[in-house]
């Protein structure tokens, strides 16, 4: 494939190496290469006849002697250097067999994503490390306006158990009231160390400090440029969607449904299966929503999600919502 500067684009797997803690791997490009001394996330060439998961289990067994046991498809990244055109695909890798040692003399370390001490690091890694600061679980809040004291009450308990990103939905419930209680969950989640998103009301994130706004599938189709909120989300339910999020500006995206579920009974599905083909070419993350349970973790990510958002199952007992 030809880009614009009439190179062929040249495609190479990276990956992002977390510990449990959430920790990450990475790796100083040794001497002799083109930007040494850089850091970036492991990875290398696609070879022809390869398919990218298969490279990425070569160049790490190569370059850092694992054997790779759980990888999860992400995203995918294209990055115009001097020296060539490059499509990234990212992998999150969770499993591996052997003891890290650089192959090529390379330097490594692992960071965290709030305190990287390592620099420079390549240039085509920022979005990356946008979207490893992103959680994996996405709270929904689906409660009606009669329930707000069982509202406020599952929030504080998904907080302590983990929870770092929520969005606040009412649908019909009255406008005063409303903003009063999006008012009240972004002020829990601030003491928590949460993210608040709220759904469709772009001047009421704003007003009531939310750190940004969760944008409708209809707003996808009207707006013209990105709102002014340091997060954005999207609501998709197809890949035009998904890519009319992406030249939005959105920072993430929320993909459905998936499964059956109890309050769309007559929605499309799109099933895991009909879920991977969207994604397959995403450059966010991308959120898996529709009568998950954390349960369906494993399945999601498999099949290339960001992680779950969940209307009910974000507020039932769970022990981590990292």
């Amino acid at each position: 494939m030809s880009t614009s500067t009439g190179r062929h684009r040249i495609a190479v797997v990276a990956a992002v190496l977390q510990q449990p803690d959430g920790c990450f791997l990475l790796a100083q490009r040794p001497q002799g290469k083109v930007y040494a001394g850089y850091w970036e996330f492991p990875g290398g060439k696609v070879e022809p006849g390869e398919t990218p998961l298969q490279a990425l289990i070569r160049e790490l067994h190569e370059e850092l002697g694992i054997d790779v046991t759980a990888a999860y498809p992400w995203l995918i990244r294209e990055f115009d250097y001097e020296h060539a055109d490059v499509r990234l695909h990212f992998f999150r890798v969770r499993g591996w067999r052997g003891e890290l040692h650089g192959r090529e003399a390379q330097a490594f370390a692992w960071q965290r994503i709030e305190s990287i001490d390592v620099a420079p690091l390549l240039p085509a890694n920022g979005p990356i490390l946008d979207a490893l600061a992103i959680p994996e679980t996405y709270g929904i809040t689906g409660f009606a306006a009669s329930e707000r004291p069982r509202a406020l009450a599952a929030v504080d308990a998904a907080l302590r158990n983990g929870l770092r990103l929520i969005q606040v939905r009412g649908k019909d419930w009255p406008a005063e009231v409303f903003a009063d209680y999006a008012r009240e969950i972004v002020s829990r989640a601030k003491v928590a160390g949460a993210r608040v998103l709220i759904n469709g009301d772009i001047g009421l994130a704003q007003r009531c400090g939310a750190d940004g706004v969760h944008l409708t599938s209809r707003q996808l189709h009207t707006l013209l440029s990105r709102p002014q909120c340091a997060l954005v989300g999207a609501s998709c339910h197809s890949a035009e969607e998904l890519r009319r999020a992406e030249t939005l500006g959105a920072d993430f995206a929320v993909l459905g449904p998936v499964l059956p579920t109890p309050t769309h009974p007559d929605v499309p599905l799109l099933g895991w299966a009909g879920f991977s083909d969207c994604v397959s070419a995403t450059r966010i993350p991308v959120f898996a929503l529709g009568g998950l349970q954390e349960t369906d973790r494993a399945e999601a990510l498999a099949n290339g999600a960001h992680g779950l958002a969940m209307i009910r199952g974000a507020w039932l007992p769970v022990t981590s919502s990292c």
